[in-house]
């Protein structure tokens, strides 16, 4: 999502002013590329030495906005748009950046004077114009969010977000008729948005509508298996309809994802409470208070399951927390005179215990020391009871902070939901009218890569190894498809880097592994340009330098990527993307390259040399097989991507991105059968987006 900003904003932003000095152009793109490949503190860094060089420009501030946009710093964001319109009063994607990150702080007002602004200067834009009806959702303004969502969908008709977006409108004012008919729509004109089944799914639950809720919360999962909030909403539905194991898989799910998320926590540890899996239990409850510490529901349940395995000591120390925070809380006063008395300290436990019983006589409070045991707390005069707990299956808000709701899962509070249900309109629609499906992408050779949701494979290569073994660089060197943003410590380090190796090329300028090593680092701080010169210079050094050909192919293929995103996005879908029209069909697109795509042949010839070189020099260098079906792909070539594919697949049986991107292209050729079982083999082997397409595929077969 993040990234697609970046893309829409950076779009938004091509003709800006030309920048005079050849140097700060040079470093606003570096800075660009970065943007681009999600490096946000290295772009800032760039963006940074252009302002303090020529701090009267536009762009550079705005540049630096959707950096902080990205690393949610709306306040930062907002300063920098700012800035940017006090040098340019016209630069309207700012005014549109600058919405979204008061809309964001919650400053409603100002945002959509923002969007108005915007809209002056490009009517009818359905980012803004959408972003605009929402921030008067947030405001409250319904009647007026309620006119702009009907003018959006007669301009629109097509488009399922303003349908999605006007139907939780109606849901936040209690129209659940009129927001069920949004709904359906919303998933009749696009039925591959998760978010559609997901928002449908929160009102079927109100409704009491179990069945449902949870088949729209299944689907969601189906075509969005990376979102935690649908499990822990089935998890609530499945707790629902006493489904116990159910909802204890959708909370081990949410935790494999994020192991720091504290309501699949806390939840997870009530139904393992519940069902006498004491010690996991704890487990769950020591992560939730070290990442909340003033979680005092969390030390009462702690505190009562550690009672339960005879750990008595610990289990008073945690009644002592609670107590020291609610005084009057009866049921820890009788918790811990139990927890004493089975300790040997009789008088401890006495003064507990008469103490709790004349709290209730001059509280009128009615004690019932069974409900502690059953995890049902007695009332106090710190809070009191209302209807929603009257209800069989208790919740309780995230934010709700009552003691005597310790036993209750927790639900994501009402504005959380809300800003779930906005978020994604706020900050822009990853997908287009067709769903489009992206092959796996190339891989490289670096020091760092992201983690994936199921892990990453470890993706071995003989030479690589060999070269790591020489110990020629600071780093070890590894293959991977999943690049990662470097922190700013590590950007330091490898700008540090290049001056070393560029002090060693001075002393010794014949050592072809100081500018591989050079290279590197140029890559990794996105100039790309420098990298590929080092590059070259390492292969003039030495001719059989495979693994610099691999990653000049490499970088030379990102600078075309960066450059398509700043051309016609339609063009760029057209040949970056398989895609699936809305009855799971694969669209067939013509064989004519746009203009753009041609005038880079001269480096698509340099790419596919180089990768030419690498299986030339190393057969079972299975990863340039890969990369050159790719960008065969690009070409257009299918039927020789696919020859590529099966080369790579041949040599490494387990290349699950292989299979993956051989399925899409088969796909895109007509090749359904054969298209699917490789998607098949893709997902065995991983890649889990893979059983989302073969969903899509035979959803009408």
């Amino acid at each position: 999502m993040k990234k697609f900003i970046v893309f829409l904003l950076l779009n938004l932003c091509v003709a800006g002013s030309a920048v005079a000095q050849i140097n700060t152009d040079r470093v606003i793109a570096i800075g660009r590329n970065a943007l681009y490949f999600e490096d946000y503190i290295l772009a800032i860094q760039y963006f940074n030495q252009v302002i303090k060089a020529k701090p009267w420009l536009a762009q550079p501030y705005f540049y630096r906005a959707v950096a902080k946009l990205s690393l949610d710093d709306y306040s930062g964001a907002e300063e920098d748009c700012t800035l940017a319109l006090e040098q340019n009063p016209f630069l309207v994607q700012a005014f549109y950046a600058r919405g979204i990150a008061r809309q964001s702080l919650g400053n409603y007002d100002k945002a959509v004077e923002d969007y108005k602004k915007g809209l002056e200067f490009r009517p009818k834009d359905r980012s803004m114009t959408t972003n605009m009806a929402i921030a008067y959702i947030q405001k409250k303004d319904f009647e007026k969010a309620k006119e702009i969502f009907n003018e959006l969908i007669t301009s629109y008709p097509k488009e399922s977000n303003g349908y999605l977006a006007r139907g939780s409108l109606y849901a936040e004012t209690g129209d659940t008729v009129s927001a069920l008919v949004d709904y359906h729509k919303a998933i009749e004109l696009d039925p591959y948005y998760a978010p559609s089944y997901g928002n449908r799914a929160l009102l079927y639950y109100q409704k009491d509508s179990l069945d449902k809720a949870l088949a729209d919360l299944d689907e969601a999962i189906h075509l969005n298996p990376r979102e935690e909030g649908f499990y822990i909403n089935r998890g609530l539905v499945r707790y629902n309809k006493n489904d116990l194991r159910g909802a204890m898989a959708d909370y081990d799910r949410v935790i494999e994802l994020n192991n720091s998320n504290l309501i699949a926590r806390f939840n997870r540890g009530l139904l393992r409470f519940q069902v006498g899996d004491n010690n996991r239990a704890i487990e769950d409850f020591d992560m939730v208070i070290r990442l909340e510490p003033d979680n005092y529901m969390a030390y009462y349940n702690r505190a009562l399951l550690l009672s339960e395995t005879g750990d008595y000591q610990a289990a008073i120390k945690d009644l002592d927390v609670i107590l020291n925070q609610y005084p009057n809380f009866l049921p820890g006063y009788y918790g811990r005179a139990d927890a004493k008395r089975n300790t040997g300290d009789i008088s401890g436990a006495d003064k507990d215990y008469w103490y709790a019983v004349e709290l209730e006589r001059t509280h009128g409070q009615n004690r019932s020391r069974s409900q502690t045991q059953s995890q049902t707390a007695a009332k106090t005069d710190d809070t009191a009871p209302d209807d929603d707990e009257k209800k069989s299956k208790e919740t309780r808000e995230e934010s709700d902070k009552n003691i005597n709701k310790f036993n209750q899962l927790v639900v994501y509070d009402k504005d959380t939901e809300q800003k779930s249900k906005y978020q994604s309109e706020i900050r822009g629609r990853v997908q287009d009218k067709k769903i489009r499906i992206d092959l796996e992408p190339q891989f490289i050779i670096t020091y760092y890569e992201s983690i994936g949701e199921i892990g990453n494979p470890v993706h071995y290569n003989k030479m690589i190894e060999l070269f790591n073994d020489r110990k020629a660089l600071g780093w070890q060197l590894i293959l991977t498809n999943r690049e990662a943003s470097l922190n700013e410590d590590q950007i330091n380090r490898h700008f540090a880097s290049i001056n070393e190796y560029s002090a060693k090329i001075n002393e010794d300028s014949t050592k072809a592994d100081f500018y591989f090593g050079r290279g590197m680092d140029f890559m990794l701080v996105q100039d790309f340009n420098e990298a590929i010169q080092n590059f070259d210079k390492a292969i003039a050094l030495n001719p059989n330098y495979t693994l610099a050909y691999f990653n000049r192919a490499a970088v030379r293929y990102k600078q075309i990527d960066f450059e398509l995103s700043n051309t016609s996005r339609d063009a760029l879908s057209e040949v970056m993307s398989m895609q699936l029209n809305n009855n799971g069909a694969v669209t067939q697109t013509t064989n004519t390259l746009p203009s753009q795509f041609e005038s880079n042949q001269f480096n698509y010839e340099m790419i596919m040399r180089d990768y030419n070189t690498v299986i030339q020099q190393d057969p079972a260098f299975t990863f340039a097989y890969f990369n050159r079906g790719n960008l065969r792909c690009l070409q257009r070539d299918f039927k020789a991507a696919i020859l590529d594919y099966n080369e790579a697949i041949k040599r490494n049986p387990q290349f699950a991105e292989a299979y993956f991107n051989r399925g899409l292209t088969r796909l895109s050729q007509g090749d359904a059968q054969r298209g699917i079982t490789d998607l098949s083999k893709a997902g065995e082997l991983g890649i889990i987006n893979a059983y989302s397409i073969i969903k899509r595929m035979t959803a009408e077969n």
